[in-house]
């Protein structure tokens, strides 16, 4: 039968396809059949990107599989248009997305769009790249100071699937360490994927990576490259051209070709959390997808958190780590107020000081053996929270409510003036709305008050400031004073002589469930720059010795705060030992969403409880045990798929193990 002038016809085999539309809808979180039009045939491969006509609307969508038939029973619309012939969607990463999303009760379409850069027209049309030869097994010695370290280079040499959680020695040098993991890998065949915080961790991981395997090798994927260089890259490993990927978070969906190593540094750190819906942690993924896949998995860092511990502790990985000699002779000496008598005897301030004598002594020594000193500083600016004086309410600002700080002096302006840090609107005259009085105190010194302080006590000697408007890559050997905030600490060539952990109270002080957890954290990748003890190198935390997390730091031992941690939280019923989800939304539709949701046996509901000073929104955690996680999960996607099916205005936000809870 000949078709009409301007009737269309479907491919004659598998004429249907099964797209994923992208539309916000919950309850749309399925694919749709369209008939492939015959003149479509050929470049509407499974994987590609087209566009459909959904709702009355023409959308994206990515085409997932071609069958001979539908189960649909009406009558189904032709594809609108293939986009691109590329197939950017590989049938690994449709599996790992719709995982992930069930996981974090989300959409696929969400994870699609976290796990595919957008296109670049361009960059499609150039010629593939010829795939990179294989690397030679590299040297791997320095996994000889771990006594598991050689067995589980074995497994990845031999295509095993193996897990681990690598406590990494302090001064080590852990881009070159993965890089021997990631090259090992390499060179049996198989791809990997090195997952870390940011881009400056990109970079030190990249050129190891290169160092030992060549430039066509390895891949760097991270926000900081642009999106077609970035599209050109992710291209080349989706077409086998490259077989090692060094990435932020966005990474951990790096289409590698048999991937058999994924790795995940500093877990611990809340960029590995992704900001957009569903909301999922870059070490969750990688455990899905290494067990999607048969590939080995490593969870490392310096510090270790609790749900590593937990992977440690139910036996799914075994942990690396080095004899306590090793340790010793790797470590810097640590030393915190009040540890011994003698130190109080000599300076009976220190406690109240916010630099004692300990400190410049430590600092002293150093810059005298001409080391760089290391001084962290919790937060940036110059005085960036101020209270009362009298009875430490928070100063706010009488035009908005806002934080009121103290900004540095700058070239016509009025130094000293308390300011909104929100509206920008200066209060000469400020009075405390509880007790009426008129006088101010600094809650937090900021980095560059700090700055100002040390250059004042060290005057012939250079002062650098690493933070928010920017971060220093690497220092030089010689003495400088480097004030630092958590996180954008450079790195010393030989290593820093001393570091000063300041204000550690104000990290501990926080309103944080992993408030003990995220301090010792950041203090040891501040320490682990540091020289060991041996060669003079000193650390030194002002927070009191008989914290947990202090002790922990002086006997370099996360593994044992990572047990306490742990075992805290089991006793408390918090992640990881339950799985727990955060749901906040207007009054009225939260408690709808709440009285609809049919939660699992082990099911619990903390809440509701005012979000914010307005009180308009509202906050409930939900949580069950893990056995029933994925039931959790699952309720949580059910009652999201009503709402939306009956066009509730009110949005409701589901975050499953989020990293803030209180």
């Amino acid at each position: 039968m000949t078709a009409r002038k301007g009737e269309q016809r479907p491919a004659a085999t598998l004429p249907v396809a099964r797209v994923l539309v992208d539309v916000p809808l919950a309850h749309l979180d399925r694919p749709f059949d369209y008939l492939v039009p015959e003149q479509l045939d050929e470049v509407a491969v499974p994987g590609c990107r087209v566009r459909v006509r959904f709702a009355g609307q023409q959308v994206d969508g990515f085409l997932a599989e071609r069958v001979a038939e539908s189960e649909f029973t009406g009558r189904l619309g032709f594809l609108t248009k293939v986009v691109s012939a590329e197939p950017v969607l590989a049938p690994e990463i449709a599996a790992l997305a719709r995982a992930v999303a069930d996981r974090y009760a989300g959409m696929m379409i969400d994870v699609l769009r976290l796990a595919i850069p957008p296109r670049h027209a361009k960059v499609e049309a150039e010629p593939p790249p010829e795939p990179a030869p294989l690397p030679r097994a590299p040297e791997t010695d320095g996994w000889r100071r771990y006594p598991r370290g050689p067995a589980f280079l074995d497994a990845v040499r031999a295509g095993r699937q193996a897990h681990a959680v690598w406590q990494a020695l302090p001064g080590e040098d852990w881009p070159v360490r993965l890089a021997e993991l990631a090259i090992t890998a390499a060179a049996g065949d198989r791809g990997a994927v090195l997952v870390v915080p940011d881009y400056r961790d990109v970079a030190r991981l990249h050129a190891a990576c290169v160092a030992l395997a060549g430039d066509d090798a390895v891949v760097a994927l991270s926000a900081d490259a642009g999106p077609a260089k970035r599209y050109r890259r992710w291209l080349s490993v989706l077409r086998g051209g490259a077989r090692i990927v060094v990435g932020t978070r966005a990474s951990v969906f790096a289409p590698v070709h048999r991937p058999g190593l994924f790795v995940v540094w500093d877990d611990g750190d809340d960029l590995h959390a992704d900001p957009h819906a569903p909301y999922p942690h870059v070490r969750d993924v990688l455990i899905q997808r290494a067990h999607a896949v048969g590939a080995s998995v490593v969870v490392a860092g310096f510090a270790r958190t609790a749900e590593a511990q937990l992977l440690v502790d139910s036996g799914w990985a075994p942990e690396i780590v080095a004899s306590r000699e090793e340790l010793r002779a790797a470590s810097p000496r640590i030393v915190s107020l009040g540890e011994t008598d003698l130190q109080l005897a000599r300076d009976p301030a220190a406690r109240a000081a916010r630099i004692p004598s300990v400190a410049f002594e430590a600092a002293r020594a150093a810059l005298a053996d001409g080391r760089p000193v290391l001084v962290q500083v919790p937060r940036g600016g110059y005085v960036p929270a101020l209270a009362c004086q009298q009875c430490r309410t928070p100063a706010r600002c009488r035009r908005c409510a806002g934080p009121l700080g103290l900004p540095p002096g700058r070239p016509g302006a009025d130094a000293g003036v308390p300011t909104c840090r929100w509206c920008g609107a200066p209060d000469t005259a400020f009075k405390c709305g509880t007790c009426g009085s008129r006088r101010l105190r600094a809650i937090v010194v900021g980095a560059k008050r700090t700055a100002e302080e040390l250059g004042r006590a060290f005057a012939d000697v250079p002062v650098l400031g690493s933070g928010a408007s920017e971060v220093l890559s690497t220092v030089e050997a010689r003495p400088a004073l480097v004030v630092a905030t958590p996180g954008a600490e450079p790195v010393a060539d030989g290593g820093y002589g001393a570091a000063l952990l300041l204000d550690g109270w104000a990290l501990l002080g926080r309103a944080d469930l992993r408030a003990s957890e995220e301090a010792l954290r950041r203090w040891m990748l501040a320490a682990a720059l540091v020289r060991p003890g041996r060669d003079g190198g000193r650390v030194v935390v002002l927070a009191e010795s008989s914290l947990t997390p202090v002790q922990a730091l002086v006997r370099w031992d996360p593994v044992w705060h990572a047990r306490q941690e742990l075992g805290a939280r089991e006793e408390l019923g918090f992640p990881p030992a339950v799985r727990m989800a955060s749901v906040d939304g207007p009054a009225k539709a939260l408690a709808t969403f709440l009285e609809e949701l049919e939660l699992p046996a082990s099911g619990e509901i903390l809440g509701p409880v005012p979000l914010g000073q307005e009180g308009e929104k509202e906050r409930a955690l939900v949580r069950a045990s893990r056995a029933e996680g994925r039931a959790l999960a699952a309720a949580l996607s059910t009652a999201q798929h009503m709402r939306t099916a009956r066009k509730e205005p009110d949005p409701i936000r589901v975050r499953l193990d989020p990293l803030e809870l209180v």
